[in-house]
């Protein structure tokens, strides 16, 4: 699977991008906490340069805790400021412009000896598509102010915004990088919405989404499509459960074939949505181990 999606706004925001950091003193990161690492942009590491950073791992209702937990930890020992939060109830929100003054604690100090005490913090807000970007900025500014929607490539035009506290805001557009070499990458961006389901294969999606189910969540599937895993590894194990809780669930067409196509978009809306539980789909472990960092 070699995905390729980077529509020419994409361009354009990143070169805007490099050019507006050197106006901002600090760069806030907001990531899908079900996929910490994946839904980072690795281009972000090289606009930002040594501008201090704060996560906000976002998301966190359909995030398994203690992964989300040791994902905090892994980008606090990082040098990252980090933030949990849920944007659509709001949980965590509360709590961002304390997070921005911690991060910020030694420039703000300074500006107090130079006598700067009224100074705003300037933070850029950057994130891939469909991050809930937007949805957090409106949280935190306590009204609609950024457009938000549930699918990628909403936000097209950078804005500031001012935030009680002394905090100044600058929303970017959501950019990813130019393609995906790495199918592992590809396919958790498509499982999460990060990409638009019309440049994928749906069935393809749901058997690797299976797959990974089978194995950060069995029983959660097992109970949901009554489901049997086997016992031993198998070939086209994604498959395989799809035409199980496809025939379980009754999806049947001409010839008593299995409606796979239905039951992968209801395994994917289900799984965004949050029907399964809380299911984080890769942890700090898989990074750590191959040496891998901001």
């Amino acid at each position: 699977m070699n995905i390729q999606w980077y529509p020419g706004h994409m361009t354009k925001t990143r070169r805007k991008m490099a050019e507006q950091i050197k106006n901002v003193d600090l760069v806030c990161e907001i990531v899908d906490a079900r996929i910490p690492q994946v839904s980072r942009n690795p281009e972000i590491d090289t606009i930002a340069g040594g501008k201090p950073r704060l996560m906000i791992l976002n998301r966190i209702d359909l995030a398994d805790p203690s992964d989300t937990r040791a994902w905090a930890r892994y980008f606090r020992e990082q040098g990252c400021q980090v933030l949990e939060a849920d944007s659509r109830s709001g949980q965590g929100t509360n709590k961002f412009a304390a997070a921005v003054r911690e991060a910020l604690a030694d420039k703000i100090a300074l500006w107090k000896e130079k006598g700067q005490t009224g100074r705003s913090a300037r933070v850029m807000i950057i994130g891939i598509p469909n991050v809930g970007k937007s949805t957090f900025i409106n949280r935190v500014l306590g009204r609609k102010a950024a457009k938000a929607a549930d699918k990628p490539g909403v936000t097209r035009g950078s804005q500031w915004f001012k935030v009680d506290g002394g905090v100044d805001l600058l929303d970017t557009p959501g950019i990813l990088w130019p393609k995906f070499d790495d199918e592992r990458t590809g396919i958790l961006l498509a499982v999460t919405g990060a990409v638009r389901d019309d440049i994928l294969d749906v069935e393809t999606l749901a058997c690797k989404l299976f797959e990974l189910l089978a194995v950060r969540a069995p029983e959660r599937i097992q109970t949901r499509y009554k489901i049997e895993l086997p016992e031993t590894e198998t070939d086209f194990l994604g498959f395989s459960l799809l035409e199980q809780a496809g025939r379980k669930r009754g999806f049947l067409i001409s010839g008593g074939e299995i409606d796979t196509e239905r039951m992968a978009r209801i395994l994917l809306d289900e799984y965004r949505g949050g029907v399964l539980g809380q299911i984080t789909l890769e942890t700090p472990e898989e990074y750590t181990d191959a040496g891998m960092g901001l």
